[in-house]
C-alpha cells in the first residue's frame, strides 16, 4: 500500500516532497550544482530539500517548479489534474462547458486542506479540492516575522496575482513601491515584476491569496474556455 504523501493533519510529508522533486530534476537530466545554479542556492540546500532534511522558502520554492516546470501542487501534493481537454459536461443549470478542468468534488472542508508549512515563516492551505491548471486558491498565513523571501531578495515568476488580508498587517513590497495592507484590504500584483510579502508588528497575517498562470500553464486558455461562444445561449440571472 502505497504510503500518502499528507498526514493527518493535512502537512505533507517531506521527504516524500524530495523524492519528487529529485524525480523531476533527474527526468530533465540536471544535476545537484546545475539546478543550484540556475535557482542562484548551494548545491547542498537542494541535497537538504530531496533528502527531506529542510523545506524550502516561498521564493525557493516558486524558483523549483519554474526550473523543473511543474506545478506547486504536483510537487507539493502529486495530485496534479490532467490538463487534457475534457468531454462537454451538461450543468445544472442547463449550460454546456467544457475545458481544461475536471469535475470534482465542489467543497474543500477546512478540516481536510492540503497544508504546506515552508521555511520563511509562512503557511499555504489550498482552498481547492484538487490541483487546478494554472490557478492557486490559498489561504495563506505570515507568523510574526515571515516573509515570501529573505529582507534582501524578491521574487518573481509568471502569472498576476490578488490578495486578500483577513487580518494583521502585511508589507507588501512590488519594485520599488510598498504598501502596506489592513484587515479588509486587496491587492493585485503582476508577479513578473519582483515582490516580496513581509508581516509586520508581533500580530500573524493571514489572507487570501489566488494566483492565475503562475505554472507554464496558458492562463488565456482558461479565460477563453470559459467565456461565452457566440450563438450559445446563456442561462439568465445571477
Amino acid at each position: 500500500m502505497a504510503r500518502s504523501s499528507v498526514t493527518r493533519n493535512g502537512r505533507p510529508d517531506y521527504p516524500e516532497i524530495g523524492e519528487r522533486l529529485r524525480e523531476a530534476r533527474q527526468g530533465r537530466r540536471l544535476s545537484l550544482r546545475v539546478l543550484a545554479d540556475r535557482l542562484g542556492v548551494s548545491p547542498s540546500l537542494i541535497s537538504q530539500i530531496e533528502t527531506g532534511r529542510a523545506n524550502p522558502s516561498v521564493s525557493t520554492l516558486y524558483a523549483i517548479a519554474a526550473e523543473l516546470d511543474v506545478s506547486l501542487d504536483e510537487l507539493l501534493f502529486n495530485d496534479r489534474r490532467p490538463t487534457e481537454t475534457v468531454a462537454a459536461v451538461q450543468s445544472a443549470a442547463g449550460a454546456v462547458t467544457s475545458g481544461t478542468m475536471t469535475l470534482a468534488p465542489p467543497v474543500q472542508r477546512a478540516a481536510d486542506r492540503h497544508k504546506i508549512r515552508l521555511a520563511s515563516g509562512v503557511l499555504w492551505e489550498r482552498l481547492t479540492t484538487l490541483s487546478e491548471p494554472g490557478v492557486e486558491f490559498l489561504r495563506v498565513t505570515y507568523e510574526p516575522g515571515g516573509a515570501s523571501s529573505p529582507p534582501d531578495a524578491f521574487q518573481r515568476h509568471p502569472g498576476h496575482e490578488w490578495g486578500y488580508v483577513l487580518s494583521g498587517r502585511l508589507q507588501v513590497r512590488i519594485g520599488f513601491d510598498e504598501y502596506v495592507l489592513e484587515p479588509g484590504d486587496a491587492i493585485s500584483i503582476n508577479s513578473s515584476i519582483p515582490h516580496r510579502l513581509a508581516t509586520i508588528g508581533d500580530e500573524p497575517v493571514e489572507a487570501i491569496w489566488f494566483v492565475l498562470g503562475r505554472a507554464q500553464f496558458d492562463a488565456q486558455t482558461l479565460i477563453d474556455e470559459h467565456r461565452p461562444v457566440a450563438g450559445r445561449s446563456e442561462p439568465s440571472g445571477a
